[in-house]
Protein backbone atom coordinates (compact mmCIF):
# COMPACT_ATOMS: atom_id res chain seq x y z
CA UNK A 1 0.00 0.00 0.00
CA UNK A 2 1.47 3.60 -1.07
CA UNK A 3 2.09 5.49 2.06
CA UNK A 4 1.15 8.95 1.61
CA UNK A 5 3.73 11.80 2.75
CA UNK A 6 2.93 13.51 5.52
CA UNK A 7 5.54 16.84 4.16
CA UNK A 8 4.97 20.19 6.57
CA UNK A 9 5.55 21.96 3.25
CA UNK A 10 2.06 23.49 1.56
CA UNK A 11 1.72 25.61 -1.66
CA UNK A 12 0.36 29.15 -0.79
CA UNK A 13 -1.94 30.71 -3.10
CA UNK A 14 1.21 32.92 -3.82
CA UNK A 15 2.79 30.43 -5.25
CA UNK A 16 5.24 29.72 -2.23
CA UNK A 17 5.77 26.65 -0.23
CA UNK A 18 5.65 27.40 2.84
CA UNK A 19 6.42 24.79 6.15
CA UNK A 20 4.05 24.41 8.64
CA UNK A 21 3.82 23.73 12.47
CA UNK A 22 2.25 20.80 12.81
CA UNK A 23 1.60 21.31 16.20
CA UNK A 24 -0.52 24.03 18.92
CA UNK A 25 1.57 25.74 21.51
CA UNK A 26 0.50 25.04 25.05
CA UNK A 27 3.02 25.60 27.20
CA UNK A 28 5.14 28.66 26.14
CA UNK A 29 8.93 29.82 27.72
CA UNK A 30 9.53 32.86 28.12
CA UNK A 31 12.40 34.82 25.83
CA UNK A 32 14.82 37.70 26.06
CA UNK A 33 16.31 39.93 23.74
CA UNK A 34 18.94 42.23 25.27
CA UNK A 35 20.45 44.73 23.59
CA UNK A 36 23.62 44.79 21.57
CA UNK A 37 25.68 46.68 24.17
CA UNK A 38 24.74 43.88 26.67
CA UNK A 39 25.48 41.03 23.84
CA UNK A 40 28.82 42.94 23.10
CA UNK A 41 29.30 42.12 26.66
CA UNK A 42 28.08 38.60 26.64
CA UNK A 43 30.07 37.99 24.09
CA UNK A 44 33.55 39.00 26.02
CA UNK A 45 32.31 37.33 28.64
CA UNK A 46 32.24 33.98 27.08
CA UNK A 47 35.37 34.88 25.42
CA UNK A 48 33.57 34.69 22.24
CA UNK A 49 32.88 31.21 22.42
CA UNK A 50 28.96 30.70 21.91
CA UNK A 51 29.02 27.45 24.28
CA UNK A 52 29.63 29.79 27.41
CA UNK A 53 26.65 32.18 27.06
CA UNK A 54 24.38 32.38 29.29
CA UNK A 55 20.60 31.95 28.29
CA UNK A 56 19.85 34.89 29.87
CA UNK A 57 21.52 36.70 27.06
CA UNK A 58 20.05 34.78 24.29
CA UNK A 59 17.06 34.94 22.00
CA UNK A 60 17.12 32.06 19.76
CA UNK A 61 19.11 29.31 20.98
CA UNK A 62 20.29 27.56 18.00
CA UNK A 63 23.70 26.12 19.34
CA UNK A 64 22.34 22.50 18.80
CA UNK A 65 19.13 19.97 18.85
CA UNK A 66 20.58 17.74 21.82
CA UNK A 67 18.42 17.84 24.39
CA UNK A 68 16.63 20.57 22.82
CA UNK A 69 14.18 19.18 21.14
CA UNK A 70 10.59 20.18 22.22
CA UNK A 71 8.52 16.55 23.47
CA UNK A 72 5.38 15.87 23.09
CA UNK A 73 2.42 15.70 25.63
CA UNK A 74 2.59 12.18 25.22
CA UNK A 75 6.32 12.40 26.36
CA UNK A 76 5.21 14.23 29.49
CA UNK A 77 2.54 12.24 30.71
CA UNK A 78 4.10 9.11 30.33
CA UNK A 79 6.81 10.51 32.83
CA UNK A 80 4.56 10.25 35.05
CA UNK A 81 4.44 6.36 35.82
CA UNK A 82 7.84 5.46 35.67
CA UNK A 83 9.13 2.70 37.89
CA UNK A 84 11.81 4.08 39.88
CA UNK A 85 13.68 0.74 40.39
CA UNK A 86 17.14 0.37 40.51
CA UNK A 87 16.93 -2.83 38.98
CA UNK A 88 14.27 -4.18 36.99
CA UNK A 89 12.52 -1.56 35.84
CA UNK A 90 9.16 -1.97 34.18
CA UNK A 91 10.04 1.60 32.30
CA UNK A 92 13.27 0.31 31.20
CA UNK A 93 11.17 -2.82 29.58
CA UNK A 94 8.70 -0.23 27.60
CA UNK A 95 11.60 1.31 26.32
CA UNK A 96 13.32 -1.93 25.23
CA UNK A 97 10.07 -2.98 23.52
CA UNK A 98 9.95 0.39 21.76
CA UNK A 99 13.54 0.03 20.75
CA UNK A 100 12.78 -3.61 19.68
CA UNK A 101 10.16 -1.62 17.29
CA UNK A 102 11.54 1.32 16.04
CA UNK A 103 15.22 -0.23 15.30
CA UNK A 104 14.44 -3.72 15.40
CA UNK A 105 17.01 -5.35 17.56
CA UNK A 106 16.05 -7.55 20.56
CA UNK A 107 19.79 -6.57 22.64
CA UNK A 108 19.34 -3.68 24.25
CA UNK A 109 22.06 -1.40 26.83
CA UNK A 110 21.02 1.92 28.12
CA UNK A 111 24.13 4.83 28.62
CA UNK A 112 23.19 7.94 29.52
CA UNK A 113 23.71 9.62 26.31
CA UNK A 114 25.40 9.12 23.11
CA UNK A 115 28.93 10.23 23.56
CA UNK A 116 28.16 7.86 26.97
CA UNK A 117 27.79 4.94 24.13
CA UNK A 118 30.70 5.79 22.13
CA UNK A 119 32.93 5.30 25.13
CA UNK A 120 31.24 2.23 25.18
CA UNK A 121 31.71 0.91 22.20
CA UNK A 122 35.77 2.54 22.26
CA UNK A 123 36.57 0.20 25.43
CA UNK A 124 34.79 -2.56 23.80
CA UNK A 125 36.22 -2.99 20.27
CA UNK A 126 39.18 -0.29 19.77
CA UNK A 127 42.72 -1.04 20.62
CA UNK A 128 46.36 0.86 19.83
CA UNK A 129 46.56 1.09 16.30
CA UNK A 130 43.15 0.06 15.58
CA UNK A 131 42.19 1.79 11.93
CA UNK A 132 38.12 3.17 12.24
CA UNK A 133 36.65 3.85 8.68
CA UNK A 134 33.58 6.29 8.29
CA UNK A 135 32.14 8.62 6.29
CA UNK A 136 32.80 11.25 8.70
CA UNK A 137 34.09 11.77 12.31
CA UNK A 138 31.75 13.32 15.08
CA UNK A 139 33.91 15.69 17.73
CA UNK A 140 33.29 13.13 20.37
CA UNK A 141 33.78 9.70 18.29
CA UNK A 142 37.48 11.24 17.66
CA UNK A 143 38.39 11.94 20.84
CA UNK A 144 36.76 8.37 22.29
CA UNK A 145 38.81 6.66 19.25
CA UNK A 146 42.04 8.64 20.17
CA UNK A 147 42.05 8.32 23.66
CA UNK A 148 41.66 4.76 23.20
CA UNK A 149 44.68 4.70 20.46
CA UNK A 150 42.54 4.72 17.33
CA UNK A 151 42.96 6.61 13.86
CA UNK A 152 39.56 7.73 12.16
CA UNK A 153 39.86 7.39 8.22
CA UNK A 154 37.05 9.41 6.82
CA UNK A 155 35.78 7.87 3.42
CA UNK A 156 33.43 10.22 1.81
CA UNK A 157 32.44 10.55 -2.09
CA UNK A 158 34.56 13.02 -3.50
CA UNK A 159 31.84 16.22 -3.45
CA UNK A 160 31.00 15.88 0.17
CA UNK A 161 33.14 18.65 1.70
CA UNK A 162 31.48 21.02 -1.34
CA UNK A 163 29.61 23.85 -0.07
CA UNK A 164 27.61 23.61 -2.87
CA UNK A 165 26.32 20.26 -4.54
CA UNK A 166 23.13 18.60 -6.43
CA UNK A 167 24.33 15.16 -4.59
CA UNK A 168 21.35 14.43 -2.46
CA UNK A 169 23.66 12.09 -0.51
CA UNK A 170 26.94 13.64 0.68
CA UNK A 171 26.98 11.19 3.51
CA UNK A 172 27.71 8.17 1.12
CA UNK A 173 31.03 6.06 1.80
CA UNK A 174 33.03 5.79 -0.83
CA UNK A 175 33.12 1.71 -1.80
CA UNK A 176 36.45 1.45 -3.66
CA UNK A 177 38.16 3.61 -0.98
CA UNK A 178 37.08 1.56 1.84
CA UNK A 179 38.32 -1.53 -0.06
CA UNK A 180 41.70 0.24 -0.20
CA UNK A 181 41.38 1.20 3.07
CA UNK A 182 40.91 -2.88 3.95
CA UNK A 183 43.39 -3.67 1.55
CA UNK A 184 46.03 -1.32 2.70
CA UNK A 185 45.62 -1.63 6.69
CA UNK A 186 44.29 -5.23 7.20
CA UNK A 187 40.72 -6.04 8.62
CA UNK A 188 42.76 -7.20 11.76
CA UNK A 189 43.20 -3.72 12.14
CA UNK A 190 39.78 -2.89 11.77
CA UNK A 191 37.21 -3.17 14.45
CA UNK A 192 34.38 -2.21 12.54
CA UNK A 193 33.22 0.48 9.89
CA UNK A 194 31.06 3.09 11.24
CA UNK A 195 28.08 4.89 9.64
CA UNK A 196 26.81 8.35 10.90
CA UNK A 197 23.27 9.24 10.18
CA UNK A 198 23.49 11.93 9.28
CA UNK A 199 27.03 13.66 9.28
CA UNK A 200 27.20 15.89 11.17
CA UNK A 201 30.08 18.27 10.40
CA UNK A 202 29.39 18.63 7.18
CA UNK A 203 25.71 20.07 7.23
CA UNK A 204 24.00 17.05 8.56
CA UNK A 205 24.20 15.41 5.25
CA UNK A 206 22.44 11.62 4.93
CA UNK A 207 23.70 8.73 3.60
CA UNK A 208 21.59 6.23 0.91
CA UNK A 209 19.98 2.99 1.53
CA UNK A 210 22.01 1.76 -1.69
CA UNK A 211 25.43 2.80 -0.41
CA UNK A 212 24.67 1.29 3.09
CA UNK A 213 23.73 -2.09 1.36
CA UNK A 214 27.16 -1.61 -0.86
CA UNK A 215 29.13 -1.01 2.64
CA UNK A 216 27.57 -4.12 3.96
CA UNK A 217 28.55 -6.65 1.15
CA UNK A 218 32.02 -4.95 1.41
CA UNK A 219 31.81 -5.58 5.40
CA UNK A 220 30.38 -9.02 5.13
CA UNK A 221 32.93 -10.11 2.22
CA UNK A 222 35.82 -9.08 4.58
CA UNK A 223 34.18 -10.50 7.93
CA UNK A 224 33.82 -6.78 9.79
CA UNK A 225 31.10 -5.46 11.52
CA UNK A 226 28.91 -2.16 10.59
CA UNK A 227 28.22 -0.21 13.66
CA UNK A 228 25.64 2.99 12.55
CA UNK A 229 25.62 5.73 14.46
CA UNK A 230 21.70 6.73 14.42
CA UNK A 231 21.27 9.79 16.35
CA UNK A 232 19.62 11.88 13.49
CA UNK A 233 18.55 8.35 11.57
CA UNK A 234 14.77 9.60 11.40
CA UNK A 235 16.54 12.72 9.34
CA UNK A 236 18.41 10.57 7.26
CA UNK A 237 15.17 8.37 6.60
CA UNK A 238 13.21 11.44 5.69
CA UNK A 239 15.80 12.12 3.01
CA UNK A 240 16.01 8.96 1.82
CA UNK A 241 12.33 8.47 1.41
CA UNK A 242 12.44 12.06 -0.30
CA UNK A 243 15.69 11.68 -2.23
CA UNK A 244 15.66 8.07 -3.12
CA UNK A 245 13.24 6.83 -5.79
CA UNK A 246 13.36 3.23 -4.28
CA UNK A 247 11.64 4.44 -0.87
CA UNK A 248 9.32 6.89 -2.07
CA UNK A 249 6.36 4.94 -0.91
CA UNK A 250 7.85 3.63 2.37
CA UNK A 251 7.05 4.51 5.35
CA UNK A 252 10.16 6.50 7.58
CA UNK A 253 9.52 3.32 10.25
CA UNK A 254 10.07 0.76 7.29
CA UNK A 255 13.02 2.69 6.08
CA UNK A 256 14.68 3.07 9.68
CA UNK A 257 14.24 -0.54 9.87
CA UNK A 258 16.15 -1.55 6.73
CA UNK A 259 18.51 1.26 7.93
CA UNK A 260 19.09 -0.90 11.29
CA UNK A 261 18.99 -4.22 9.40
CA UNK A 262 22.07 -3.69 7.46
CA UNK A 263 23.80 -2.79 10.83
CA UNK A 264 25.41 -4.97 13.04
CA UNK A 265 25.25 -2.61 16.07
CA UNK A 266 23.38 0.61 16.47
CA UNK A 267 23.91 3.33 18.82
CA UNK A 268 22.18 6.65 19.27
CA UNK A 269 22.01 9.72 21.73
CA UNK A 270 18.11 10.14 23.10
CA UNK A 271 18.92 14.10 23.41
CA UNK A 272 18.64 13.65 19.46
CA UNK A 273 16.86 10.59 18.56
CA UNK A 274 13.99 11.02 21.18
CA UNK A 275 13.24 14.28 22.19
CA UNK A 276 14.29 13.04 25.83
CA UNK A 277 18.00 12.51 27.27
CA UNK A 278 19.39 9.48 27.48
CA UNK A 279 21.33 6.79 24.68
CA UNK A 280 21.88 3.15 24.74
CA UNK A 281 23.21 0.45 22.19
CA UNK A 282 21.65 -2.09 20.32
CA UNK A 283 21.73 -5.40 18.46
CA UNK A 284 21.02 -8.51 17.36
CA UNK A 285 23.92 -10.25 17.83
CA UNK A 286 24.55 -12.08 21.64
CA UNK A 287 28.17 -11.95 21.14
CA UNK A 288 28.30 -8.58 20.75
CA UNK A 289 26.44 -7.95 23.32
CA UNK A 290 27.73 -9.85 25.82
CA UNK A 291 31.74 -8.22 24.75
CA UNK A 292 29.59 -4.97 26.00
CA UNK A 293 27.80 -5.56 29.00
CA UNK A 294 30.25 -5.84 31.59
CA UNK A 295 31.20 -1.99 30.85
CA UNK A 296 28.06 -0.95 31.44
CA UNK A 297 27.74 -1.06 35.29
CA UNK A 298 31.45 0.14 35.64
CA UNK A 299 30.68 3.43 33.74
CA UNK A 300 26.43 4.11 33.17
CA UNK A 301 24.41 2.53 36.07
CA UNK A 302 22.88 -0.80 35.76
CA UNK A 303 21.61 -2.53 33.30
CA UNK A 304 18.03 -1.31 33.49
CA UNK A 305 18.75 2.14 34.17
CA UNK A 306 22.29 2.65 32.53
CA UNK A 307 23.09 6.58 34.36
CA UNK A 308 19.53 7.98 33.15
CA UNK A 309 16.16 8.91 34.77
CA UNK A 310 13.22 6.39 35.31
CA UNK A 311 10.93 9.41 34.08
CA UNK A 312 13.53 10.58 30.94
CA UNK A 313 13.33 6.55 29.83
CA UNK A 314 9.50 6.73 30.30
CA UNK A 315 9.59 9.43 27.83
CA UNK A 316 12.42 7.51 25.48
CA UNK A 317 10.32 4.89 24.95
CA UNK A 318 7.23 7.23 23.66
CA UNK A 319 9.54 9.65 21.76
CA UNK A 320 11.56 6.39 20.09
CA UNK A 321 7.87 5.82 18.58
CA UNK A 322 7.01 9.66 17.42
CA UNK A 323 10.38 8.93 15.71
CA UNK A 324 8.57 7.14 12.47
CA UNK A 325 5.95 9.67 12.23
CA UNK A 326 6.66 11.60 9.68
CA UNK A 327 4.90 14.65 10.70
CA UNK A 328 7.12 14.97 13.62
CA UNK A 329 10.40 14.11 11.86
CA UNK A 330 9.68 16.36 8.92
CA UNK A 331 9.49 19.77 11.17
CA UNK A 332 12.98 20.16 11.32
CA UNK A 333 14.14 18.92 7.53
CA UNK A 334 11.35 21.69 6.26
CA UNK A 335 12.50 24.54 8.30
CA UNK A 336 16.13 23.91 7.28
CA UNK A 337 15.41 23.70 3.55
CA UNK A 338 13.44 27.05 3.76
CA UNK A 339 15.76 28.86 5.43
CA UNK A 340 18.49 27.97 2.99
CA UNK A 341 16.34 28.79 0.29
CA UNK A 342 15.83 31.67 1.47
CA UNK A 343 19.35 32.84 2.07
CA UNK A 344 20.55 31.49 -1.53
CA UNK A 345 18.22 33.39 -3.19
CA UNK A 346 20.29 36.61 -1.37
CA UNK A 347 23.60 34.89 -2.30
CA UNK A 348 24.21 33.76 1.56
CA UNK A 349 26.87 31.01 1.04
CA UNK A 350 24.82 27.87 2.58
CA UNK A 351 25.59 23.74 2.14
CA UNK A 352 23.20 22.96 -0.10
CA UNK A 353 21.44 20.03 -0.50
CA UNK A 354 19.77 21.48 2.69
CA UNK A 355 20.31 18.31 5.13
CA UNK A 356 19.24 17.31 8.90
CA UNK A 357 19.78 19.42 12.12
CA UNK A 358 20.23 22.98 11.32
CA UNK A 359 21.26 25.49 8.62
CA UNK A 360 25.00 25.52 8.02
CA UNK A 361 26.39 28.73 6.56
CA UNK A 362 30.13 28.75 4.83
CA UNK A 363 32.23 30.70 6.75
CA UNK A 364 35.01 31.13 4.43
CA UNK A 365 32.18 31.96 1.66
CA UNK A 366 30.63 34.61 4.11
CA UNK A 367 34.25 35.97 5.73
CA UNK A 368 36.87 35.29 2.76
CA UNK A 369 39.08 37.77 4.43
CA UNK A 370 39.20 36.43 7.49
CA UNK A 371 42.29 33.61 7.42
CA UNK A 372 41.42 29.68 8.06
CA UNK A 373 44.03 29.83 10.52
CA UNK A 374 41.71 32.64 12.36
CA UNK A 375 38.76 30.49 12.59
CA UNK A 376 36.67 32.24 10.33
CA UNK A 377 33.20 29.97 11.79
CA UNK A 378 33.83 30.92 15.47
CA UNK A 379 34.12 34.29 14.42
CA UNK A 380 31.13 34.67 12.26
CA UNK A 381 28.62 32.84 15.25
CA UNK A 382 30.43 35.33 17.43
CA UNK A 383 29.52 38.26 14.67
CA UNK A 384 26.03 36.56 14.19
CA UNK A 385 25.23 36.42 17.99
CA UNK A 386 25.91 40.10 18.34
CA UNK A 387 24.06 41.50 15.77
CA UNK A 388 20.88 38.96 16.33
CA UNK A 389 21.00 37.77 20.38
CA UNK A 390 20.91 34.25 18.12
CA UNK A 391 23.15 31.80 19.18
CA UNK A 392 24.59 29.15 16.71
CA UNK A 393 27.43 27.34 16.39
CA UNK A 394 31.50 26.92 15.37
CA UNK A 395 31.83 23.74 12.88
CA UNK A 396 35.08 23.98 12.11
CA UNK A 397 38.48 24.43 13.12
CA UNK A 398 37.87 25.02 16.53
CA UNK A 399 36.02 21.88 16.70
CA UNK A 400 39.17 20.37 15.28
CA UNK A 401 42.36 19.36 16.67
CA UNK A 402 46.42 20.40 17.11
CA UNK A 403 48.94 18.05 15.17
CA UNK A 404 51.72 16.92 17.51
CA UNK A 405 53.64 20.21 16.93
CA UNK A 406 50.80 21.87 18.27
CA UNK A 407 49.72 23.17 15.06
CA UNK A 408 45.79 23.29 14.23
CA UNK A 409 44.31 20.83 11.37
CA UNK A 410 42.52 23.32 9.64
CA UNK A 411 39.02 21.61 8.90
CA UNK A 412 37.77 20.22 5.62
CA UNK A 413 35.24 23.00 5.81
CA UNK A 414 34.22 25.98 8.38
CA UNK A 415 30.51 26.29 8.79
CA UNK A 416 27.98 28.44 11.28
CA UNK A 417 25.33 25.60 12.15
CA UNK A 418 22.22 27.29 13.14
CA UNK A 419 20.12 24.18 14.74
CA UNK A 420 16.94 23.83 14.29
CA UNK A 421 15.27 21.40 17.29
CA UNK A 422 12.08 19.94 16.29
CA UNK A 423 9.21 21.92 16.98
CA UNK A 424 10.45 24.43 18.58
CA UNK A 425 10.64 27.90 16.69
CA UNK A 426 7.87 29.68 14.68
CA UNK A 427 8.60 30.67 10.85
CA UNK A 428 8.42 33.79 11.92
CA UNK A 429 11.21 33.24 14.12
CA UNK A 430 13.06 31.51 11.28
CA UNK A 431 12.75 34.73 9.13
CA UNK A 432 14.42 36.60 11.99
CA UNK A 433 17.64 34.93 11.60
CA UNK A 434 16.86 34.97 7.57
CA UNK A 435 17.11 39.10 8.08
CA UNK A 436 19.59 39.57 10.27
CA UNK A 437 21.85 37.17 8.65
CA UNK A 438 21.30 39.22 5.17
CA UNK A 439 22.34 42.43 6.96
CA UNK A 440 25.45 40.89 8.37
CA UNK A 441 26.04 39.90 4.88
CA UNK A 442 26.11 43.03 3.96
CA UNK A 443 28.32 44.27 6.38
CA UNK A 444 30.79 41.36 6.37
CA UNK A 445 33.71 43.63 6.03
CA UNK A 446 33.20 44.76 9.04
CA UNK A 447 33.98 40.99 10.85
CA UNK A 448 37.61 40.01 11.44
CA UNK A 449 39.40 36.20 13.37
CA UNK A 450 39.52 34.91 16.42
CA UNK A 451 42.90 34.02 18.38
CA UNK A 452 42.67 31.56 21.36
CA UNK A 453 43.96 32.57 24.62
CA UNK A 454 43.15 29.15 26.72
CA UNK A 455 41.78 25.67 25.51
CA UNK A 456 41.48 22.40 27.02
CA UNK A 457 43.79 19.88 25.11
CA UNK A 458 40.43 17.59 24.17
CA UNK A 459 37.52 18.83 23.11
CA UNK A 460 38.45 22.52 22.93
CA UNK A 461 35.19 24.05 21.28
CA UNK A 462 33.32 23.54 24.56
CA UNK A 463 35.79 25.58 27.03
CA UNK A 464 38.23 27.55 25.24
CA UNK A 465 38.60 31.20 25.39
CA UNK A 466 39.07 33.66 22.28
CA UNK A 467 39.24 37.31 21.56
CA UNK A 468 39.37 39.47 18.64
CA UNK A 469 42.28 40.01 16.50
CA UNK A 470 41.27 43.57 16.21
CA UNK A 471 38.38 46.14 17.56
CA UNK A 472 36.35 44.43 14.93
CA UNK A 473 32.92 43.98 16.97
CA UNK A 474 32.85 47.57 18.33
CA UNK A 475 33.18 48.76 14.80
CA UNK A 476 30.01 46.42 13.56
CA UNK A 477 28.06 47.23 16.86
CA UNK A 478 28.44 51.10 15.46
CA UNK A 479 27.29 50.20 11.89
CA UNK A 480 24.29 48.06 13.56
CA UNK A 481 23.29 51.46 15.66
CA UNK A 482 23.48 53.58 12.65
CA UNK A 483 20.94 50.99 10.39
CA UNK A 484 18.61 49.93 13.57
CA UNK A 485 18.65 52.69 15.41
CA UNK A 486 16.73 51.89 19.21
CA UNK A 487 16.12 48.39 17.47
CA UNK A 488 16.59 45.56 19.45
Amino acid sequence: MKKQSQSTKVKFASGENIPLELHKVRVVQKLNLVPIERRLEAIREAGFNTFQLSTRDVFLDMLTDSGTNAMSDRQVAAMNHADDAYAGSQSFDRFKEAVAKVFGKKYLLPAHQGRAAENILAKAFIKQDSILPMNYHFTTTLAHIMLNGGKVIEILCDDAIQIKSKNPFKGNIDIKKLEKVIAENGVEKIPFIRMEASTNLIGGQPFSIANMREVRKVADKNGLIVVLDASLIGENAYFIKHREEEFKDASVGDIILAMCDLADIVYFSARKVTSSRGGGICTNDEKLYKIMKPLIPVYEGFFTYGGISVREIEAMAVGMMETIDETVISQSPSFIEYLVEQLELHGIPVVTPAGGLGCHVDAMGFLPHVPQTEYPAGALAAAFYLVSGVRGMERGTISSIRDENGNDILADVELLRLAMPRRVFTLSQVKYVEDRLRWLYKNRDLVGGLKFVSEPPVLRFFDGRLEATSDWPEKLMKKFREDFGDSL
